[in-house]
């Protein structure tokens, strides 16, 4: 495994450049170039040998047809020689699924679907988007593509972008599949290879670059890091979380992949836009407070920093561009000290719907991300096969199916005192028709029979709630308590469903005052929600959804690390710095809005003023200072039952705190 760095201010340089468009390169000025690099804090850059176009940019002897055909210079090379004398590194960019110079040369090397058709952009319309299939002699191809770059070419590492499994027909794919005693014809044999075929092909690729370079960090990207890329790890340096809010991913992807990729055990780069949409929207730039916004949170959860550009076709580097990013970058190399080397401290393990899904974002995990932001608590994300032993809750969110081998490990969790929520049909079996999981304390009787029904909430999961029926939009699941087991809150009954022969009013038909079925559920340690809470919040986020789930954690999770009595607006990550005896507190207050119908911007800072801060001190330590960072100014604090309490006087954005320990 590589043992480069990666470092924290790093731009990916996108160059997909058309052979319509002449003059590639004439305006490059590589002393211009990385001098404006450097004046932004830039100290890596990922900057192109071969683009979606399936144009080279650098002087090919083995490929000469692909050298973009109005290239003026060297560009790769005179990039790379330009940020090396200023101490910039320059991963090297390299595409492998989508690439129209090969697409039209070799359609027998492209991605084939079930019926015989190539999937992605038709023939009359603009774009690259046809898959290409390394299971074809397109893998001889990129492997001497690569050797080349090697052999000519510095290499501080690879991207490799577009890398996905592919459910594939080809007649390689299906000639490799009958001679493994593979049906090609079953879907989910298919897919299985195609999985396992792309994990081979990166094996294979990081193992030849590493035999060569092994200080070069390799990494290949799908546009997402979740469940299924843990299988790939081992062929990987590190992830690289391409995630631009306005593009695509929302602004909740980022933080959703992020706390399951620090789990990996992987170093972590986080990968936004200058853009104001997405990739390829020349001349615009993104608002800087949701720059800032999207980059402090990558620093707040482990990550490093990335900004995606897109040069000029000529080359020339924009200014204005780099004047933006570098008001970040800036401050981003003024907060590292208190960043590197940190590790996150956390309470609560949420597991991902997208392990059986294979949804980016699921609803359900996005709405518990939601919540727990929200409430201030501290957590990753997980799949089954995580170690469950360091969190003190689990949360199993609406829908988790339990195999045999994860139930009892659920169970020796709680055993061994471990705390747990569930909600829906998370705890059921794969098949569905039973709860895997006795420590819940229900026992399945089926669908509920109403919906909506509500939720009366009363005692500790009421708590900020009137004790008076709350709409469930979404329906839940009937249950029956077992023995030991104690109704926590009712499901009240509407008089009858909305059907074209009864209804009421204009949406749902009002309560009728009687009690139907429990709504939530606790037996010990274990606190079970019949509704699809998490799913409903991510929907239409109803106040009091959030609330009970809230109590419910406060009933399992009395000592929370960390509390604030700041807006729901406010989201705190909680690390540790072992090496320099300090944990560290972030807290972020920015807000997105939906200006346009397209997708939400963050165009404002809202300070927020005079928050008071709670924050567990770890066992065995003892708090000597509690400081801004990287202001350096002293907060008074005082220990209250093993809690350092002291008052934010103000967070413009993004604030730092740094809790350092008594040596």
């Amino acid at each position: 495994m590589p043992k480069a760095e990666l470092r924290y201010r790093q731009v990916h340089l996108d160059f997909h450049t058309s052979e319509q468009i002449a003059g590639i390169g004439s305006a490059f000025d590589p002393q211009e170039f990385a001098a404006t690099l450097a004046k932004a804090r830039v100290n890596s850059i990922t900057c192109f040998a071969r683009c979606h176009h399936g144009w080279i940019y650098y002087d090919t002897q083995a490929f000469p047809e692909r050298r973009h055909p109005y290239l003026t210079r060297n560009l790769l090379a005179e990039q790379i020689a330009a940020c090396h004398a200023r101490g910039i590194r320059v991963p090297i960019y390299v595409t492998v699924q989508w690439d129209q110079y090969s697409a039209e040369a070799h359609p027998e090397w492209l991605v084939i679907d079930e019926s015989g058709r190539q999937p992605g952009t038709p023939p009359y319309e603009a774009g690259f988007y046809r898959r290409l299939c390394v299971n074809t002699p397109y893998r001889e191809f990129l492997r001497a593509h690569v050797q080349e770059i090697i052999d000519t070419l510095p290499v501080d590492g690879f991207f490799f972008d577009i890398v996905a499994p592919m459910d594939c027909s080809c007649r390689w794919c299906r000639q490799m599949m009958i001679a493994e005693g593979l049906e090609p014809s079953d879907a989910a044999a298919r897919r299985a290879f195609g999985l396992r075929t792309i994990n081979a092909w990166m094996d294979e690729m990081s193992r030849f670059v590493w035999e060569q370079r092994p200080d070069a960090t390799v990494f290949y990207n799908a546009g997402h890091v979740g469940v299924e890329r843990r299988s790939a790890a081992q062929a990987h340096s590190h992830w690289e979380l391409e995630s631009l809010p306005s593009g695509g991913w929302g602004y909740m992807h980022f933080p959703l992949s992020q706390r399951y990729a620090r789990t990996t055990g992987l170093d972590c780069l986080g990968m936004t836009g200058k853009f104001h949409t997405s990739w390829g929207d020349f001349h615009s730039f993104k608002n800087l407070a949701a720059l800032e916004s999207e980059c402090f949170t990558m620093l707040a959860l482990n990550a490093k920093v990335s900004v995606g550009d897109q040069l000029h076709p000529d080359g020339r580097i924009d200014p204005y561009v780099y004047d933006l990013i570098g008001t970040v970058f800036r401050q981003v190399e003024a907060k590292e000290s208190w960043c590197r080397g940190a590790r996150p401290l956390v309470d609560i393990g949420v597991l991902s719907p997208e392990e059986w899904t294979g949804e980016r974002v699921p609803a359900s995990a996005a709405g518990a991300v939601r919540i727990l932001q929200e409430g201030g608590h501290q957590f990753d994300v997980l799949d089954t096969g995580a170690d469950l032993s360091g969190y003190r809750v689990i949360i199993l969110p609406d829908a988790i199916p339990c195999t045999p081998a994860f139930a009892a490990r659920l169970e020796d969790y709680l055993a061994a005192g471990g705390s747990l929520i569930a909600t829906h049909r998370a705890g059921l079996t794969p098949a569905g028709d039973a709860f895997a999981l006795d420590s819940l304390g229900v026992r399945l009787v089926g669908e509920a029979p109403y919906s909506p029904d509500f939720v009366l909430p009363t005692g500790e999961i009421g708590r900020g709630l009137p004790p008076t029926e709350h709409a469930m939009y979404l329906r839940g699941l009937q249950v029956e308590p077992v023995a030991g087991a104690e109704v926590l809150a009712d499901a009240v009954v509407p008089y009858f469903n909305r059907t074209y022969r009864r209804f009421c009013s204009h949406r749902h038909t009002p309560s009728a005052g009687k009690v139907g079925y429990p709504a939530v559920v606790r037996r010990g340690r274990a606190i079970y929600f019949a509704h699809p809470i998490f799913a409903q919040y991510n929907q239409n986020a109803p106040r009091w959804a959030k609330r009970l789930l809230l109590n419910a954690l406060d009933m399992l999770l009395p000592d929370p690390l960390v509390r604030h009595d700041g807006p729901s607006t406010l989201t705190t990550a909680l690390n540790e710095q072992p090496a320099e005896g300090r944990a560290v507190l972030h807290l972020l207050h920015y807000v997105p809005e939906r200006r346009g119908q397209d997708f939400d911007v963050i165009e404002d800072v809202l300070p927020v003023y005079g928050i008071g801060v709670s924050a567990r001190v770890p066992e065995g330590k003892t708090l000597a200072a509690v400081r801004l960072a990287p202001q350096g100014e002293a907060l008074p604090f005082e220990i209250v039952r093993g809690r350092a309490e002291f008052e934010v006087p103000e967070v413009r954005g993004h604030q730092m705190v740094a809790l350092e320990y008594a040596k």
